[in-house]
């Protein structure tokens, strides 16, 4: 992490987990443990706890995101939600283009570059997800595939936008795998984002953008991870559903 130039942020991705008592009650668990900490610590929850949510977190420093947004800001899109409807509940970041959006539900570049642009324009955060599969780093193609997912996310995108935004890597051979990429290759992968972020923009935005690891970081793994030039934080998952593990990842992104 260099915090010199750019926000260190933890956020917790819930997936399909907890009803609103539920959520209510991680959130009160988080409070004391996320209370005056050195990094942003955002909350991904599904959309039928965002309300619950947002109103959980009045006078603490968390934030609240929901985990995708359609790209119109209305219309016959049945069972979507748009950013201005995010917006007018209270959310602040939105995760887009997560490897099981992209795996179960069809969602391709083209969609995760629509979604980006219509949350920046709804006034949300997106939290842009990009990563390879297992073939494709046992293929060594890795930064074709994160370098070709990086332009098509961000075409169409200006500078002042781009740099508004959050990439997490998630290499999708660790997603729920239990299996972590090294610190090396997390490293690696993150370099190879911030450097094509740099020909895209210029290294003053390239500098100033969050890049967060997402593959399995857990209690174990966070400090040594974050310790990493270019891991700024974390898009955490089941570590993300215990306070007292989560506790630690976000203890972890206050050093440095």
């Amino acid at each position: 992490m260099k915090k010199e130039l750019r926000k260190a942020i933890i956020a917790g991705n819930w997936k399909m987990n907890k009803t609103r008592p539920e959520a209510q009650q991680l959130i009160n668990e988080l409070k004391p443990i996320a209370n005056g900490i050195g990094c942003e610590v955002v909350i991904c929850v599904p959309f039928t706890s965002l309300a619950a949510a947002v109103e959980a977190v009045k006078d603490t420093g968390i934030k609240v995101g929901a985990q995708n947004v359609h790209f119109e800001a209305n219309g016959a899109y049945t069972g979507e939600i748009s950013a201005v409807m995010l917006k007018e509940i209270g959310a602040e970041y939105v995760i887009i283009g997560h490897s099981e959006r992209r795996q179960y539900f069809g969602e391709t570049d083209e969609t995760v570059n629509k979604r980006t642009k219509a949350a920046l324009a709804g006034g949300l955060i997106p939290i842009v997800c990009v990563g390879e599969l297992l073939w494709e780093r046992e293929a060594n193609i890795t930064e074709e595939v994160v370098s070709r997912q990086i332009k098509l996310a961000f075409a169409g995108i200006g500078a002042a936008d781009a740099a508004k935004t959050v990439i997490a890597y998630e290499p999708v051979w660790a997603i729920g795998t239990g299996v972590t990429a090294t610190n090396e290759q997390a490293q690696e992968a993150c370099k190879l984002i911030r450097g094509r972020l740099e020909a895209l923009y210029g290294k003053s935005v390239a500098d100033s953008v969050t890049i967060q690891y997402g593959g399995s970081m857990n209690a174990q793994n966070a400090a040594e991870l974050l310790a990493k030039e270019d891991v700024d934080g974390g898009l955490i998952g089941g570590a993300s559903l215990k306070a007292a593990d989560f506790g630690v990842i976000i203890k972890a992104a206050t050093v440095g």
